[in-house]
């Protein structure tokens, strides 16, 4: 029984420091985007959450960073869309990456798929905030990029956590 709850505790702990990294990492550089958000470097933290805290607290640590970043930055219209896109994100990439035998080249395939779920979730999203598909796609090219930044950083820090025994041992997921 105490084994469950030290196990869980420190997932929670765990997660709120990824949620706090991704914040961190939204933040540090955003770049405004045509489509009234910004491009940043937060995927990379909610992809590497993802792969070391496993689907659901990847998942939770993924969504509440960035939405807590929209928050206190200004864009609280896109709070509830960066919620539910970064939690599909991360829980993609967790559970292909799970099905894919835990394959250094699978952080490629996951990435690649959770950026797809981020570039067409905003497409939708700002859509549906500005009444236009078309307007909504106006922000795909800068969302592209932001997903090439996060699938490469987020693959290249990976593969290095991925050679480390300890993080390996701390990281069942991984």
């Amino acid at each position: 029984m105490e084994r469950t709850t030290e196990r869980r505790v420190r997932m929670l702990v765990l997660t709120a420091l990824f949620a706090a990294l991704s914040y961190v990492a939204t933040r540090v550089l955003m770049v405004p985007s045509p489509t009234g958000g910004y491009m940043n470097l937060g995927d990379t933290v909610v992809l590497l959450g993802a792969y070391l805290l496993g689907p659901v607290y990847g998942a939770a640590a993924g969504a509440i960073g960035p939405a807590l970043a929209d928050l206190l930055s200004g864009y609280a219209i896109y709070v509830p869309g960066t919620l539910v896109i970064k939690a599909l994100m991360a829980l993609a990439a967790a559970l292909l990456y799970k099905a894919l035998a835990k394959k250094n080249w699978a952080f490629v395939v996951c990435g690649a798929a959770a950026e797809a779920i981020m570039v067409v979730g905003y497409c939708l999203y700002d859509a549906l905030l500005s009444g236009s598909l078309a307007a909504g796609a106006a922000g795909i090219p800068s969302n592209l990029v932001q997903a090439a930044f996060g699938l490469v950083v987020s693959t290249l820090l990976a593969l290095a956590l991925k050679k480390s025994g300890y993080v390996r041992k701390e990281f069942p997921a991984l």
